[in-house]
């Protein structure tokens, strides 16, 4: 997702002159609250504020620390090899990570991650996934949806833009753009179309040809935006849409991430198509499975035939490698009661920031990796907003129809998504959810990382609320009659963001490949650097088909 000049962030004084304009409904009198990951929880590690007592001895054979998608595939993967006697230890009250959902007026919506693009070649545990799910089919000689996995694919409309007061299809600004935009695009697909070698740019990036590592770690060494003033790409049409694609991807503008992360998200899926006689319209979004609670559906499915083994609301603290094995201490948050496990092997499967701070007793080597890899990744803060609306908003004469994913042109905010769109009969719905994306680090550095976090965490749901309503009311001058519910998730550390560096680091890639013998693997879609579901299934598998 060149950097927005974006719009001053509305605080809580200017709710009173925004009431007069907003006609049936006020923001006072739009109820709602944060939601999602309970931020004092998160916090006891950091805070030290950890309960005493003797903790109560339990023996396991496999104890896997954060149930977000790397350590439920990991369970997954235990369960398939027969090793059962294993227990999933999760901070939140439900297991999901970044993939979590939630209920709004009875309809399911999502607090995070919202598609998953249909699985490439290279994504095996993915198809496996998938087709364990029945959503996919190895028939004639390559995978294809079945007649399930059919009724999940996102429907049309897919995606539209609002660009120049009106709405139009597609997210690449085409309708009035100036021809130099319409060159640039076709410039930038060459670019693009030049670097989709076989093996180059992979999901996951574990699977990269050796030959092409030179290459891809020297982009790997510069931000994507110098990369495109080196290429003559300047043109302010092409870098809105490519800052709104890193920052979709990857939570920061293209000034953000490096090289490698902004040719990545085109070169590894879908290419870029610029718009012409000899090339199809841009559609990015075709391919895509997707639900109304977003990701949280995979998650689920996932999560549901854990049992007792997924233990939610757990506090681990410490993960001491012992000569015989693995100690585990963790705080059960809604006792307090403090519970050690006894185990032949530990997966952490939480972020590395994390496991940096509850790791004991491994060897030097691991213990090194491990804190310079911590310091070395930056995490995108993100806020997903749910609103909830009683009735349907008017669809405006001769502009594009509510499509899945609405984006608006020119704002750092990465628009909503329709959480209802899969509706077999959307026309019948009277009440719906919109799902607010938006990210918050807009410049290089810790030091804007940590801004943006605290701007996050300190302002209050209501400054969230007034900063949403005033971006929405433009598109839709009637959602002050069908507004009811605003609820605020926050992301602190959302995701890791590939900044230049990232992906190139010797200490991530010596705890992404540790040898079997070891009683500690790292499992997290850190460990690629950025946070997708692909990278997540791999390290997963990979680290539980080590135990």
């Amino acid at each position: 997702m060149s950097s927005l000049r974006r719009r001053t962030l509305l605080a809580g004084a200017v709710a009173a002159p925004l009431a007069a304009t907003l006609g049936a409904c006020t923001p006072q009198e739009v109820t709602g609250g944060f939601v999602g990951s309970d931020m004092a929880r998160g916090h006891t590690l950091r805070d030290g504020a950890l309960p005493a007592g003797t903790p109560e001895i339990r023996k396991t054979q496999v104890v896997i620390v954060g149930g977000g998608i790397a350590g439920l595939m990991a369970a997954r993967i235990l369960r398939q090899r027969g090793i059962e006697d294993f227990v999933l230890l999760e901070l939140e009250d439900q297991a999901g990570g970044n993939a979590q959902g939630s209920v709004l007026g009875n309809m399911p919506c999502p607090l995070g991650a919202h598609y998953l693009p249909l699985p490439g070649a290279d994504a095996t545990e993915v198809q496996a996934l998938l087709q364990e799910l029945g959503l996919l089919e190895h028939r004639l000689g390559r995978w294809q949806l079945t007649a399930q996995g059919e009724r999940h694919l996102c429907h049309s409309p897919q995606e539209r833009l609002y660009y120049n007061g009106h709405w139009q299809e597609g997210l690449l600004p085409v309708h009035g753009a100036p021809q130099s935009a319409l060159d640039a695009y076709r410039r930038f697909a060459q670019l693009v179309q030049a670097e989709r070698q076989p093996g180059k740019f992979t999901i996951p990036v574990q699977r990269v040809d050796a030959r092409w590592r030179h290459e891809l770690n020297a982009l790997d060494q510069i931000p994507f935006a110098q990369w495109l003033d080196e290429h003559g790409l300047a043109e302010p049409h092409l870098r809105w849409y490519l800052d709104y694609c890193c920052r979709d991807e990857y939570g920061a503008p293209a000034q953000v991430v490096s090289a490698w992360a902004g040719l990545h998200y085109f070169a590894s899926r879908h290419g870029f198509s610029a718009p012409g006689a000899e090339m199809a319209e841009h559609d990015e979004s075709e391919g895509l499975l997707t639900w109304p609670e977003g990701n949280a559906w995979l998650v689920r499915q996932l999560a549901q035939a854990l049992g007792e083994r997924l233990l939610p609301a757990h506090v681990v603290h410490r993960v001491d490698v012992q000569a015989h094995g693995v100690q585990v201490d963790a705080i059960h948050a809604p006792s307090g009661k403090p519970l050690r496990w006894q185990a032949q092997h530990c997966l952490l499967a939480a972020p590395l920031f994390v496991s940096a701070r509850i790791l004991q007793g491994a060897d030097s080597a691991m213990q090194a990796a491990l804190q310079e890899a911590s310091r070395q990744l930056q995490y995108a803060p993100w806020l997903v907003a749910n609103l909830q609306l009683g009735k349907r908003l008017r669809r405006r004469e001769g502009n594009a129809p509510l499509a899945w994913d609405n984006v608006i042109y020119g704002h750092q905010a990465l628009g909503y998504v329709n959480a209802g769109h899969q509706n077999l009969l959307p026309y019948q719905a009277e009440t719906s959810v919109l799902t607010w994306y938006q990210t918050l680090c807009e410049a290089p550095g810790n030091d804007a990382f940590r801004a943006a976090r605290m701007q996050l965490m300190t302002q209050p749901w209501a400054h969230w609320r007034n900063h949403i309503i005033e971006q929405l009311r433009p598109l839709h001058p009637d959602l002050s009659e069908a507004l009811v519910r605003i609820d605020v998730a926050r992301w602190g550390h959302g995701m890791a963001c590939p900044v230049p560096g990232t992906r190139s680091s010797a200490a991530l890639n010596a705890l992404a490949q540790l040898p079997a013998s070891s009683r500690v693997q790292f499992c997290h879609a850190d460990l690629s650097g950025y946070s997708v579901f692909e990278e997540a299934c791999y390290h997963g598998v990979r680290a539980a088909q080590a135990v």
